[in-house]
Formats: C-alpha cells, structure tokens, sequence
C-alpha cells in the first residue's frame, strides 16, 4: 500500500513558535526571582552603528520646519487632506524626516564626563538598537543607493551605489506603495545593543522600538504632506543582503515607504554580498538563541509567500458572549477648535522624554479625550486595520470614575468594566514600579494572538508587537503636545490579563504607557 507523505507547513505557519517565544519571555516575579540578571557594565555596547572606512555624506542642519499642530499631525490630518499626490522628497526633507525620527534631539554629559545622547523618539533602557537605512531612486541633492543613517554625526553612509528600490519591490511581492516610491526606509535591530540589559526579552523590544521610531515618523511625514506606509511583509533574507545585515548579529523588521511617484520603479539589479566593517560594539557578547529563533520562525522567503501571507483572509470574529450585561459606556469628548494646542510636531518631539515622576493630580477627560482619539487613528500599514484593544486604568481623571474601562475607538467612548482605586494594583502590574501608580491613568495595549497568528502566522506576533508600539508612540505624542508627562513601561504579563478579565480573557498585553502630569516639571 503506497505511503503519503504530509507536506511540511512553511515556519511561518508553526505557530507553536510564537507561543513559545512569547509564554518563555514573560515576566512574573517568580520567574524574575528564579532568574535574576545583572548588568555587566565592562562590555555595555555602543550606542551607534558605525562604519570606520566608508565616508560620510553630511546631511543639512538647516532643516525645513512645519506649523501643522501636533495633534493633526499625529492623526495623520493633514496627509490625509492632501490626497495621493505625486510627491519626491528632497535631501533637505530627508533630513528631517530622519532628523526627527531617530536623529539626536539633545546631549547631557554626567559630572564625570560621560555623555548621552537622547533621540527623537522612545527606546527601551535608552539603548538605541534600532537604525535606519535609505533606498532610494534620484532624489534633488542626493544620488540614488542604499544607504545608513548614522546619528552620531547626522550623515548618511552609502553602502551601495545606484537604486536598488526594485529589489524591494520583488522582497515585498509587488506591494503597490513599494513600487512607487522614491524612498523606502527600513528599520533593523542590531540585537546585542538592547540584549545587553533585556536578554531574550529584547526582541519583543525589536518592535516596541521600531513602533515609537514609526510614530514619529508617520507625524512628521503627515506634517508635510508625504505620504507613508508602514510594510511588515517582506523576503527577510533579501532585505539582510540589500542592507549588509549580520543575520545572526541583525535583522530587518519594517518597512517605511515614503513620497508618491507616477513612474515605475526601475527592474532590480542583482544584489553582490558585500562585507563592510564595523566598530565592535563591545569586547564580548552574549548570545540569546530565543532571539534568532524567533525572527527565523517568522521569516518569509519568496515573494509569493509574502503574496499569500499579505492576501490572507481575516478570522471570522465569534460572536460576544450571551448573558453579559449591559455595559456602562461614558462617551468622551476631546478637545476641539481653538482649544487645541498649535504648537508644531517639532517643538513636541524636541521637548519629549520620559518622565521620571508623577504627581498625584488630575488630568480633565478632555486631554484624555484627544490623546486617545488622536494615537488610534488608523495606521496606513499592509497588515489592515490595527489587532489591538485598549485598556485603562483610570486613577485621577476629572469627570471619571477611579477604575478600569476598555477604549471603543470607533465611538470614542470608554466602557467600565470595574470601579475603583486602583492604583496599588497598577503599580505591581507594572513590574512593582511607582510611576504606574503615581500616574493619572495607565494605557495597556492588548491583543488577541489567536486569530493574528491564524492569519498572519508568526509573522502575526511581529504585527502586533509593532502595531501596539506604534500607537503606544503616538499616545507619547500626544500626551506631551497637551504640556503632560508620558512613559513607556514594562509589564507582569499575565498579571495584566487577569486584572482585566473576563473582559481580557486569552488577550496578551503587548504595551504600557503611563501619562500624568511631571510631579516636578508640569509634564515636561
């Protein structure tokens, strides 16, 4: 009798991958106890990726600015009123874009004359780990080719001459936005650099960071009326090639087309390995094979296969449960008109941090309004529509109830689940902190995994993690652009699904921030 053999999925779809990566990189305090981790600070790797032997191109310092208020720019008002239109960044414009989106915004050199450097945008541990690359076709004042984006001196480093835009648009299946844009940015993690103070934990960290990079980025492109898509959905192995990543050091993990351009992009030139040195980051490293494991596991490998992936239905959703009671819903209403703060996207970002202390006071439920309805605006991205929920712990908000309450966004409106103080809870979620407790309210991204990973297979963990750091980026923005104070905060996974369940049952929590008002600087 003859025998059949059953065909192996592709990695992508064994999502048992994902699960595995994800239940193995959960804090809880007893796996924080049985595995504590101290920092060795002799081999605390260096910040920037730099290439000792290729020359830079400095970019301009005198950038162009922008009056569009923060808040339209961060819902992606303006863009959005100007249409599809055909539109070439000049390097000018490039500068800006990468000024403000992972650029170096301010120095500060301790008594003993160690300097930081503080970026544009949020990053886990202030560690840096995620750098931008160009491709490009002919820009006004900028040859086409692939290049790095280094900070450390705000130039450019050409690591290939002539557009190889074309490869991109075979790696992401032909994807429309790809195939017509002058410049396509991508973002890629040297892992080592965040792995240091965060071990296998660093990957998740991949995508918190790229997602508040991207925030930035979609704010100020919005602002000047260039349109952006994110893309998630692209050949790994090519990309690496095109960008000279070390695939067991590096890996690439989005995409940003930017501009609008009638003409075809040119057919894709052959992609010779190149080999280009690189400062050591540190003496030594350590390696976390749950990291690599993960970004193989979620690979794709032709462009059919990102075809396939991208064109995959959506899960039916179930049903709500029958019996559930009628929720409360309290229907918020933000901001408008001249009450608005005008300050531009620029001034928001050069002033944003981190705040280090709350204060125990009220914010109105109007602030709370906009910020909201401000950071989950729809995402222009590949992936559709945004997989994550919103949920909140409110402490001090004028006109709400101490609680927890998940965010309807559609309607603007927040429906209570629990009331309540609950601010010695919200501490302990929050990895025993005090900021989570001494905030006026703590936001929680959370998200249904099944059917994101029965769509999108472990690619889909990449989707989520990106897509909750990018609106937990924006909720950052917009908070600082009303004069309050932010932070992006770690988490007790399952502590947090189980605070908000039944509501939350089977979500994971893949994002925190905290807002409140700077117990010593009035949120700035």
């Amino acid at each position: 009798m003859p025998t059949t053999t059953k065909r192996a999925l592709p990695m992508n779809r064994e999502t048992a991958a994902a699960w595995r990566y994800h239940d193995g990189t959960k804090h809880s305090v007893a796996r924080l106890r049985a595995h504590p981790h101290y920092l060795d600070w002799d081999i605390k790797p260096l910040p920037f990726k730099i290439y000792p032997h290729l020359d830079p191109i400095p970019l301009p310092r005198e950038l162009p600015s922008s009056s569009v208020p923060a808040t339209a720019a961060i819902a992606g008002a303006p863009i959005a009123a100007a249409g599809a239109h055909p539109t070439v960044p000049d390097l000018k414009t490039l500068a800006r874009i990468l000024h403000f989106s992972a650029g170096i915004t301010r120095k500060k050199t301790d008594p003993g004359g160690q300097a930081y450097y503080f970026r544009a945008a949020a990053c886990t541990g202030a560690l840096y780990h995620i750098d931008l690359y160009v491709v490009c076709g002919n820009l006004p004042g900028l040859t086409a080719g692939v290049y790095h984006f280094g900070p450390h001196d705000f130039a450019l480093y050409q690591l290939r001459a002539g557009d190889h835009r074309g490869v991109l648009v075979e790696a992401t299946g032909e994807e429309a936005s790809v195939a017509h844009a002058p410049v396509i940015l991508a973002c890629a993690s040297t892992y080592w650099r965040n792995a240091w103070k965060y071990q296998a934990r660093a990957y998740r960290h991949c995508f918190w960071d790229t997602g508040t990079i991207l925030a930035n980025l979609l704010a100020v492109t919005a602002a000047g009326a260039v349109p952006a898509r994110v893309v998630t959905g692209f050949v790994d192995e090519v990309v690496s090639a095109l960008l000279a990543l070390d695939q067991q050091q590096e890996g690439p993990l989005a995409l940003l087309t930017l501009g609008h351009d009638e003409a075809a992009v040119v057919p894709a030139p052959a992609v010779k390995p190149i080999s280009l040195e690189t400062l050591p980051l540190s003496s030594r490293q350590v390696d976390y094979p749950a990291i690599n494991e993960m970004q193989r596991a979620s690979s794709l490998h032709t462009s059919n296969e990102v075809c396939a992936w991208r064109d995959t239905p959506v899960p039916t959703a179930e049903p709500p449960a029958p019996g559930r009671p009628t929720p409360e819903i309290i229907s918020l209403r933000p901001l408008a008109g001249d009450a608005l703060p005008a300050e531009s996207i620029d001034g928001v970002i050069l002033r944003r941090g981190s705040t280090r202390q709350f204060a125990h006071e009220s914010i109105t439920s109007e602030q709370l309004s906009i910020v909201l309805e401000t950071a989950t605006r729809a995402i222009a991205a590949d992936y559709g529509a945004s997989p994550n929920d919103l949920y909140l712990i409110v402490h001090a908000v004028d006109g709400l109830a101490p609680g927890a309450y998940v965010y309807h966004r559609e309607t603007n409106s927040l429906e209570l689940l629990r009331a309540g103080s609950f601010r010695r809870e919200a501490g302990y979620l929050g990895l025993g902190q005090e900021l989570p407790a001494d905030a006026s309210v703590n936001i929680y991204l959370l998200c249904n995994l099944e059917p994101v990973l029965a769509r999108f297979g472990n690619r889909g963990y990449r989707v989520a993690q990106l897509d909750a750091a990018t609106i937990g980026g924006k909720l950052y923005l917009a908070a600082y652009a009303l004069r309050l104070g932010a932070s992006g905060l770690t988490f007790f996974d399952d502590a947090v699904t189980e605070f908000f369940s039944p509501h939350a049952a089977g979500k994971s929590v893949m994002f925190l921030v905290a807002v409140g008002k700077g117990r010593k600087t009035g949120g700035e």
